[in-house]
């Protein structure tokens, strides 16, 4: 079934996408295509949305069959694209792998936002995306591997980790900490240090799994791990 994608001029461009196929949260389904085209006619969908759907059905590849084993050929038939059009939106798979990077922060630290209304305790929670469900935090977990793994084989993927993941990742929770501070919330005296505490519990916890079970040492679920983690930091630096 063609679905259609609103432009910013109010009108909908017609588009042999399906919704499997595109890689916004499923892969692609055999046969499917992501871009119909015909004679003379225009792109269509943009580069920008083109880019994201690379980017996350080579994330899926590079799940299934590793970054190494996996060619530049290997993405554009998964996308069902020319391999000119994948070279001319990234020249390179450590080009697609900063891609995937930077799609997966937004699974890992909802920065920035505004939370100033909310409980700090939440107001974390929040940041940290404690809530979404058990088949995106699953997916999360993946590629936190996968870029662990490849990261140690790969120093030029690590540099990528570290520039376009974990070090952007830091300083943007360090400028959320800093605004706290400002605010009278917290009471801290080096928010680079202490960001890095924070996102060390937070994440070590994350990461922490038994087996395929949702549940932590201890028996508590993920969620109820995760809030007491947040509980302890917050009672660290809340202002007395």
């Amino acid at each position: 079934m063609t679905k259609s994608i609103p432009t910013s001029r109010g009108r909908s461009l017609g588009c042999g996408i399906r919704r499997r196929s595109c890689g916004l949260g499923a892969s692609p389904a055999p046969g499917s295509e992501i871009v119909r085209r015909g004679r003379g006619r225009p792109k269509l969908i943009s580069d920008e949305l083109l880019a994201n759907v690379i980017a996350r059905q080579a994330r899926d590849l590079f799940l299934e069959k590793g970054y190494a084993r996996t060619a530049m050929e290997d993405i554009a038939t998964r996308c069902h694209i020319s391999k000119r059009t994948l070279y001319r939106l990234f020249s390179s798979k450590v080009e697609i792998f900063g891609a995937i990077v930077d799609d997966h922060n937004q699974s890992m630290m909802a920065l920035p936002g505004d939370y100033d209304d909310l409980p700090l305790e939440e107001a974390i929670g929040r940041i940290f995306l404690v809530d979404i469900d058990e088949a995106a935090h699953r997916k999360r977990i993946e590629v936190v591997g996968l870029a662990m793994v490849e990261g140690r084989q790969f120093p030029e993927l690590a540099a990528v980790l570290h520039e376009r993941g974990a070090d952007k990742a830091h300083a943007m929770l360090t400028k959320w900490l800093e605004a706290q501070a400002q605010r009278g919330r917290i009471d801290i005296d080096d928010a680079r240090s202490d960001a890095i505490i924070l996102m060390d519990m937070m994440f070590g916890a994350l990461v922490m799994r038994r087996g395929e079970s949702p549940q932590r040492p201890g028996g508590e679920d993920r969620r109820a791990h995760l809030r007491r983690v947040i509980r302890i930091f917050v009672n660290g630096v809340r202002r007395r």
